[in-house]
Parts: C-alpha cells; structure tokens; sequence
C-alpha cells in the first residue's frame, strides 16, 4: 500500500496517535512545514506498530534524513526516539528541542558511549518507537548506496523482544546531497519511505548476544534488507561490495 502527500493528514487522527508532550509538538510544528519541500511517498507503512516498542532500521543519505524520518514516523501516529550525536544537545534552540523530546544522544568513543544502548534499550521496553541508522552516519558513497555499518543495531534488536523493521529511504539526497552537501529544493523532489516486513531473527537469540561475529553477520543481514528495499525504489541493481568507508 501506498500514501503519497496528496492524502488529507485527518484531525480526528491527531487524537488518536500516541502523546509525545509539548517538545514533540514543537518539532513536529518545525520539520513538517520544513520537509514538506519534497513529495512523501510511504509504501508499506502500515507494517509500523500502531502501538509497542518497534526498532526502526534505515540506511542514511542526507542531513535532512533525520527531520524527514521523524515525520514520516509521526504520521503513523507515533513519536520517533533517534540515537543522535551528543553533540546536538549543546546547539541553540534544537539542542533543547532533542533533549525535550525524548531523543538518546550518543557519545561515540566515550565511556559514556554505552548509556545509549541501555536508554534505547529502556525506551524500547516502554513500548517505544527507536529509530536507529546502522551505518552510524551519512554515506561517502557518491551514488548513495549504505555503507559498512556498525553493530549497536544488532545488539539492540538481539536484546530486547520488538519487531525490527528495516526501511529504505530515498530522495532527500536529490535534495540536499550527503556527499556533495549541494542544496537542490527545486524543482520539487520525490522522497520516498519503503517499509519491509519484520525481521525474523529468532535463529540469532540463542546463546551469547554479544558475540562479535554473531552481532556483525545480524548487521549484515539488516543492511541486506535495508538494501535490497533501497534497490526496489531505486530500479537498480546495488554495488556487490560496500563503501568501506567508516568516518
């Protein structure tokens, strides 16, 4: 099933979706008129729980992900919890926006690096929504294809009994391109969400979740589906090998 913005976002609906508080409010009043620069296009988007914690896996491409993602996630009637950088914490206006709203800032290479896991670990089990980008950060593949990503997904998804439902993005890279960081807004641009089923990683829950190469074959096999369903919208064929780039 598809939705595209052609639809009526419906009062009725407002009341019905989960309550994120005032925080939430203001960033939805923020980054809906914000995206609204690019067609939304939303396929599968009924596979999201309307209720129940669910992890979110996408591949990521441009700096608008984020807001985008948000809405797209807000528009299912539920409040998105992002692992961002800690350093959006300490920028004006947003930083305040991100701690308010119940987001989980992450600081890489620190001590502190592991509280992010245990408070989306937390999150998940309040019955929220996670929404996590395995690759870590935006892409250095010029054609926008995800690359080598890192394993906090998986430990995640192992650990805690919610579906995982890995999504494909695209077009907000036609926008405003990861790569490039070249502004495009016009003429307007089709963003498109593709949702695919829930994981079965049943075979995984066995044993140690912390296995090194357990973790790293789980990532893999998410970033094969978040792939698979970025090559659908593309029309494309996807690269036999990954960018290897981490930074």
């Amino acid at each position: 099933m598809a939705w595209d913005d052609t639809c009526d976002f419906e009062e009725d609906e407002l009341a019905r979706r989960e309550k994120g508080g005032i925080w939430v409010g203001i960033a939805a009043a923020l980054f809906y008129p914000a995206t609204a620069i690019g067609k939304r296009v939303y396929r599968n988007a009924e596979r999201i729980p309307r209720e129940g914690g669910a992890l979110l896996l996408l591949n990521h491409v441009s700096h608008m992900d984020p807001a985008v993602d948000a809405v797209f996630v807000h528009r299912q009637k539920r409040v998105p919890r992002f692992l961002g950088k800690e350093s959006l914490t300490r920028t004006p206006v947003f930083g305040k926006i991100f701690v308010g709203a119940g987001q989980i800032p992450v600081s890489r290479g620190s001590a502190a690096a592991g509280d992010s896991l245990k408070a989306a670990h937390q999150a998940l089990r309040d019955g929220k929504v996670v929404v996590i980008y395995p690759e870590g950060t935006i892409t250095k593949d010029p054609d926008g294809w995800p690359k080598k990503p890192f394993t906090g997904a998986a430990r995640l998804a192992l650990e805690t009994d919610v579906p995982v439902i890995p999504i494909a993005r695209w077009g907000t890279n036609h926008i405003f391109n990861g790569y490039t960081k070249k502004f495009t807004p016009f003429p307007r641009k089709k963003i498109t969400h593709l949702v695919g089923e829930p994981m079965d990683l049943s075979a995984y829950k066995n044993g140690s979740t912390r296995s090194a190469s357990k973790l790293r074959e789980v990532t893999e096999l998410m970033m094969t589906e978040i792939t698979t369903l970025l090559a659908e919208i593309r029309q494309e064929e996807p690269p036999a090998k990954k960018p290897e780039d981490d930074a």
